[in-house]
């Protein structure tokens, strides 16, 4: 089928925009991408608003509950920014190729609207309620031919879980139960349960999102599970701004070799990011299992609490599955000694004292007292939001989903 079209997976960040060019493996059925990729900053385009403030969410929401979504004239310019980007990257991409007709599928950030074809809520950028229609239009106009139309912006959390199950070398492959927290510049829940892919927008009501999630410090868990989170922790400690750490390229990699060297604002970064990682773990070992502990509160004091029941009670995760940047720094040797290895230790110590996990229970995840290390997955799929979006691109086309 897919020698009819040239597949591409797109993911749209706060920042830049990235496409790949994906691969159907009919052999086994699975995907992978081949290596061809463009990629795009939008600050890059004329037009570009450098400093640009986003309406308060709670205003954001209002308007699309009321269906009177009133952009503002520099959401418009930043959203085409935005647009050009997306559509210049698989411009690129297609100006390597043949003359076939794209197959595009598109991972973005924010709420989408119900078409599901633009963006009506976002944190930190523009609304655009017409994104697919936008990139579309700009490309045909460039005479590229679309197999189908883009069917819809589907999240990147979703795109993670769709590429770790169907890629080649994913990490949600022949297991029935896992969990995957990716992190980026945010991060990105994913989950396997009894075989099947269940998205975190169905399992709201017992289960949150890692950013929905506050410690004891009063701060959102994305922090310390995401790269740019743990930069910001840092930047705190040692009292150089994130915009100067940035400017000096001083990133997870860099913060965890001054680690080592003893440096203290390093060390305490880790010491408090191995802590919580653990936790959030733990919290995910400890609600799947028994349904929720309240671990943790929420960002969000009017989010609903959740429910102790739950669908899954008494399973058991067959792998925790780390991607995306934060696996980048774990696979590296400061990595392991400041952040993998305090994790491994404190959540061994968190499951050993459990008190709602069996005995039983207990046993699978550790060896004696030590947690089982082949439980902890570094996933290999650092595009796996490219990858998830084109394969979802794929299946809608095919009548796969």
């Amino acid at each position: 089928m897919s020698e009819h079209f040239t597949l591409i997976g797109i993911d749209g960040g706060a920042t830049k925009v990235s496409a790949w060019l994906v691969k159907h493996n009919p052999s086994d059925d699975t995907f992978s991408l081949t290596g061809e990729h463009a990629q795009m900053s939008y600050s890059k385009i004329k037009g570009f608003i450098p400093d640009f403030k986003p309406l308060a969410v709670p205003q954001q929401l209002q308007e699309r509950d009321e269906k009177n979504i009133k952009l503002t004239e520099a959401e418009i310019q930043q959203g085409n920014t935005f647009t050009e980007s997306c559509a210049r990257v698989i411009e690129t991409l297609v100006s390597k190729l043949n003359d076939k007709p794209i197959l595009v599928g598109i991972g973005m950030p924010g709420l989408k609207t119900e078409d599901r074809r633009g963006i009506c809520v976002l944190a930190n950028g523009p609304r655009i309620i017409n994104y697919a229609s936008c990139i579309e239009e700009r490309l045909q106009a460039k005479n590229i031919r679309f197999a189908a139309p883009i069917a819809h912006i589907g999240s990147d959390a979703d795109y993670c879980g769709i590429g770790e199950m169907y890629a080649r070398d994913g990490s949600f492959r022949d297991i029935s139960n896992a969990y995957y927290l990716g992190g980026g510049t945010g991060t990105a829940d994913a989950l396997r349960l009894r075989g099947k892919l269940v998205p975190f927008d169905q399992t709201n009501h017992w289960l949150a999102k890692t950013w929905e999630l506050k410690n004891d410090l009063g701060k959102s868990l994305e922090r310390y599970a995401s790269a740019s989170g743990l930069q910001f922790i840092y930047s705190e400690k040692c009292g150089i701004a994130v915009d100067q750490l940035n400017r000096q390229k001083i990133f997870p990699p860099q913060i965890a070799n001054r680690a080592v060297q003893g440096e203290k604002a390093a060390i305490a970064t880790f010491k408090e990011t191995s802590k919580y990682l653990a936790l959030l773990l733990f919290e995910r070992i400890s609600t799947l299992y028994c349904g929720t502990q309240n671990l943790f509160e929420f960002v969000n004091p009017k989010r609903d609490a959740l429910d102790q029941e739950h669908p899954y009670r008494l399973e058991v995760f067959h792998r925790l599955v780390i991607g995306q940047r934060m696996a980048d720094l774990l696979k590296t040797r400061s990595g392991k000694e400041v952040l993998a290895k305090p994790i491994v230790k404190q959540l061994s110590r968190l499951i050993d004292k459990s008190t709602c996990l069996l005995e039983k229970t207990k046993k699978h995840y550790l060896h004696g007292k030590q947690f089982r290390e082949e439980l902890l997955v570094l996933s290999p799929l650092r595009e796996a939001p490219a990858l998830g979006a084109g394969i979802d691109a794929y299946l809608v086309y095919t009548g796969g989903t």
